[in-house]
């Protein structure tokens, strides 16, 4: 089966076959595509489709543990959300876990309902996380196609200054303010100020008041 940009993909990184055939089972029965490893390398060397997904991770891995791989993630630019699963979870691990900002902390023997849910909450925020992603490249884009005296206005104009306080810091008349206002709001879409300042703040360019 070929994941697709909408079908979720949930990878199971467990040392242990039983647990890999028992999740990625229940996985598959509610219509997932599961792709499952024995350890976080062989995870790290294939190839993962383009699509919303999470990790169910065993906490006690061969070589380096599975709070030390989470910590890795970021690290090697994979943003999928972490779901720990272990059968000699502890609090101070489960908070350590949570902390590193873990979806889910769950203990073997796992409960159905549980993991599914778990699972479910995991791909939503993947998808939330790469839908927001999106939208900043697609700014980006068009903040790329202003030119380097647009670039200028823009941080002014946000901060919600008048065209005639624009033109003063950048030595222009109010009349080329207006025009690069103009030709901005117009280049990124926005609707209106507000719609700016929004896109602005996404982007980081700073909107505070000088």
């Amino acid at each position: 089966m070929i994941a697709t940009e909408h079908q979720a993909v949930v990878y199971i990184i467990d040392d242990d076959p039983s647990v890999r055939h028992g999740v990625g089972d229940l996985l598959r029965s509610v219509g997932l595509d599961v792709r499952a490893f024995s350890s976080t390398h062989e995870f790290l060397q294939t190839k993962r489709p383009d699509a919303p997904g999470c990790i169910v991770l065993d906490v006690r891995l061969p070589g380096a543990s599975g709070l030390e791989f989470q910590r890795s993630l970021a690290d090697s630019s994979i943003h999928l959300p972490v779901i720990f699963i272990s059968g000699h979870g502890d609090i101070s691990m489960s908070v350590k876990a949570i902390k590193s900002g873990a979806m889910e902390f769950l203990t073997k023997p796992l409960r159905e309902q549980e993991l599914l849910d778990a699972v479910q909450a995991g791909i939503e925020r993947d998808r939330i996380r790469r839908e927001q992603d999106k939208l900043i490249s697609e700014l980006q884009v068009r903040f790329n196609s202003l030119t380097v005296r647009e670039r200028e206005v823009l941080p002014l104009v946000v901060t919600g200054r008048l065209n005639k306080q624009v033109a003063g810091d950048l030595g222009l008349s109010e009349m080329t303010v207006k025009v690069h206002r103009s030709q901005i709001m117009r280049k990124m879409r926005a609707k209106s100020l507000v719609d700016l300042v929004r896109m602005a703040d996404q982007l980081g360019i700073s909107t505070n008041k000088h």
